[in-house]
């Protein structure tokens, strides 16, 4: 299955790299623009263990060796998992949880073959603390960050690590019209309550 998945993304690869040398145009369409962001997802998915099935009991493989898996039909997120969390201490609707992220553009890497240094709230404290409101997108604070970064709760415990590619229509609101993906480090935390 891995041999066929890598296949298929070399073949996606290596057919986008000819329309790209096709486009002479400076301008780039929107259409052109997706067609980079799924170019450079799988210049990074080719190199590493691709499971398309999330596991049916949920018990995912964990570890900086563990595969990714794609959380959706369309290839928008794949997840991950370095540390699974405590069980049973799962998110509850509008739960305040907080989280720290490096971030790394994969349109980058495509170009560098490097991932180079990220950017977040993980190592450079003064940006601040980052929180959404779980499933509530009605609130400015939450849907900013995009639906993406709330999904490993779905299936993780609230402590949990991940690393999670997330595309641009999953991902912060205000980049959604540049269309980059982003391989994020994320690790959640629950409010404290008094």
């Amino acid at each position: 299955m891995k041999r066929h998945l890598l296949h298929t993304l070399s073949l996606a690869l290596g057919t986008a790299a000819v329309v790209a040398l096709g486009s002479c145009s400076d301008k780039r369409s929107y259409a052109d623009l997706l067609s980079t962001e799924n170019q450079s997802v799988n210049a990074f998915l080719v190199n590493q263990n691709v499971y398309l099935d999330i596991p049916a009991d949920t018990v995912f493989q964990v570890g900086k060796d563990a595969p990714y898996y794609r959380l959706d039909e369309e290839g928008n997120l794949y997840m991950q998992v370095i540390n699974a969390g405590t069980p049973r201490n799962r998110v509850e609707s509008d739960q305040l949880i907080y989280f720290r992220f490096t971030r790394w553009n994969l349109n980058k890497y495509a170009s560098t073959g490097e991932l180079g240094d990220g950017e977040g709230n993980s190592s450079n404290v003064n940006l601040g603390s980052a929180s959404f409101r779980y499933g509530n997108y009605t609130l400015t604070s939450s849907s900013q960050w995009g639906a993406g970064l709330q999904t490993p709760l779905q299936y993780l415990p609230i402590d949990c690590e991940v690393n999670i590619i997330i595309k641009s229509q999953y991902g912060v609101s205000t980049e959604i019209a540049n269309v980059v993906p982003y391989l994020y480090n994320v690790r959640y935390f629950p409010a404290v309550s008094n």
